[in-house]
């Protein structure tokens, strides 16, 4: 869980007040501390999720194209940087946390993450830009993920043979997904349902 710390000088925390803090768990960063703005929707991954959908992705993620589409806390994009990601994409509506997000990046000294403001169905209606992974963590109580999932086949996000991670809240279960698509894996972490489906 996120929490407030007065003390940890972590990436991307400022002297503008108190952050919330997540740990990168792997690669790289492994260990290193990074701040976020204590904005409501935010609700990084946790960290045994993380560990396991990693594990999952390990022969994956190195030299892959990603797409962080729901950033917030960005936790999921950085752990995909921090393993060896080519290019992550991280697309955050609230301003506030895209600035923390650019700060972040730029702290790190990481210059394969590029952070755009948008609302998430906006940014599927523009350009499209084939990924390897697509990972997709919306806010739970708005039920955008069956949709999220429409858009990004019926346009051409992902890559064929191309991975998308899926959070909701575990009472909601097994996710909605478009036809060609598959489930690969799937596991629950007390209230939190995570899934990997492929496309085929």
């Amino acid at each position: 869980m996120p929490r407030k710390n007065r003390e940890i000088r972590s990436a991307g925390a400022t002297s503008a007040g108190p952050r919330f803090v997540l740990r990168i768990i792997g690669g790289e960063w492994r260990g290193r501390k990074v701040g976020f703005p204590p904005v409501a929707a935010i609700r990084p991954t946790p960290d045994r999720v993380r560990e396991t959908l990693f594990n999952w992705l390990q022969s994956v993620v190195p030299g892959s194209r990603c797409l962080d589409l729901y950033a917030g806390s960005g936790a999921l994009g950085l752990e995909a940087l921090s393993r060896g990601a080519a290019r992550v994409v991280f697309v955050e509506v609230d301003p506030v946390a895209a600035r923390q997000l650019s700060e972040t990046l730029r702290v790190l000294g990481c210059h394969r993450g590029q952070v755009l403001r948008s609302d998430a169905r906006r940014y599927l209606d523009g350009e499209v830009e084939p990924f390897d992974v697509i990972f997709l963590d919306p806010p739970y109580a708005e039920r955008l993920l069956a949709d999220a999932c429409r858009r990004i086949e019926a346009r051409g996000w992902l890559k064929p043979g191309g991975y998308v991670y899926l959070e909701d809240a575990a009472a909601a279960g097994p996710p909605e997904l478009p036809a060609g698509w598959t489930l690969h894996r799937s596991k629950r972490a007390g209230e939190v349902g995570y899934h990997l489906a492929r496309s085929e």
